[in-house]
């Protein structure tokens, strides 16, 4: 599907234009020297500076964004399922199915221009996102700013759900707020562009609590993605700016679940509060999926579901769960990943 024609830029993303062109330069800058600073760092500065300088389209939804637009429902509608499937798993009577993140700390970490967060703030979340890019969290800011429902101070807030932003990276967040602080942590269509992934998911789940989720979404690595989210969309259809994309970068499925079923988390090294080295007993590090039945996890463990784009419709669909061959050709691509840390 051809991108459409020229539209006009959005009046509020005028007000940050220049700011936005400036802080692409000074982002390169900072994550440059984050990465001399230490090696801990997931920060990687080209797709910083990269992703700075779209920062102004991420509320264009016929722009470079336009895809995962039409992708946040369906990621959102994984999210609420899963989240509701756990809580009436564990009590029928807790599970709210009007707001199912009511009363929960979420961070959404690579947040960008806020897509999922403001989401995620209207299905109750108690709502935290981050980014590396001052330009994508200036964005979002500026946008949720146009709904009072969504201001941390908002009385209908309150009730509800709640959302503030933080220019930050998960490694420096996880050295503020300490080792499981969040219910729900996600991380969507990032992991892809991080140095050191292995580490990235590391702090990721540390910031989880006992009981809580991780939802990840990204991209395997294998020709069909190779075909349609680098040569298709990049070059042929030039729906997404050339480079957005490293293949090499992209993750598997059967990886993703290998690193939680063979890596104890958290990490017997993870930071507590006041920064001193947690001891076993507060931060029981084992691994998060406890075995493979027929090559998959228990679904009260851990899912994997593909993602599917229907150009015919404009619209992504989330694969059924036990749909025949989905390991084969819904998962080859796009796909979505929960796992849960267990209850200690």
């Amino acid at each position: 599907m051809l991108r459409a024609g020229p539209v006009s830029t959005p009046r509020w993303a005028s007000a940050v234009r220049a700011r936005s062109i400036r802080a692409a330069h000074a982002e390169t800058q900072r994550a440059r020297l984050s990465s001399v600073a230490g090696s801990q760092s997931s920060v990687n500065p080209e797709e910083i500076a990269h992703f700075s300088r779209l920062s102004q389209q991420w509320w264009d939804e016929r722009g470079e964004f336009g895809l995962l637009h039409k992708m946040n429902p369906v990621r959102m509608q994984f999210i609420r399922n899963k989240v509701l499937e756990i809580q009436r798993e564990e009590d029928e009577s807790s599970a709210n199915e009007t707001l199912p993140l009511s009363g929960l700390d979420v961070v959404d970490v690579g947040c960008g221009g806020g897509l999922l967060c403001e989401s995620l703030a209207r299905l109750g979340g108690r709502t935290l996102g981050i980014d590396a890019s001052s330009s994508n969290i200036a964005i979002a800011s500026l946008h949720a700013a146009g709904d009072p429902a969504l201001a941390s101070t908002s009385t209908s807030a309150k009730s509800k759900g709640t959302l503030s932003y933080e220019h930050t990276s998960v490694e420096e967040l996880l050295a503020q707020r300490g080792p499981a602080s969040f219910d729900v942590v996600c991380s969507m269509e990032v992991i892809e562009h991080v140095d050191n992934p292995r580490m990235f998911l590391t702090n990721c789940a540390t910031l989880v609590k006992p009981g809580g989720h991780l939802f990840l979404s990204t991209i395997a690595r294998t020709p069909l993605s190779y075909f349609l989210t680098i040569f298709a969309a990049e070059h042929l259809l030039r729906l997404v700016t050339p480079g957005t994309h490293t293949h090499s970068k992209y993750i598997n499925p059967d990886e993703m679940t290998d690193f939680f079923l063979s890596t104890p988390l958290p990490p017997d090294n993870a930071m507590s509060l006041n920064g001193a080295q947690a001891t076993t007993q507060q931060q029981a590090s084992r691994p998060w999926i406890s075995r493979l039945y027929g090559g998959a996890p228990l679904r009260t463990e851990a899912e994997i579901r593909g993602m599917v784009y229907l150009p015919w419709k404009g619209e992504w669909m989330l694969v059924p769960r036990g749909a025949p061959g989905a390991s084969v050709w819904a998962e080859a691509c796009n796909y979505l990943f929960w796992v849960r840390r267990p209850l200690e």
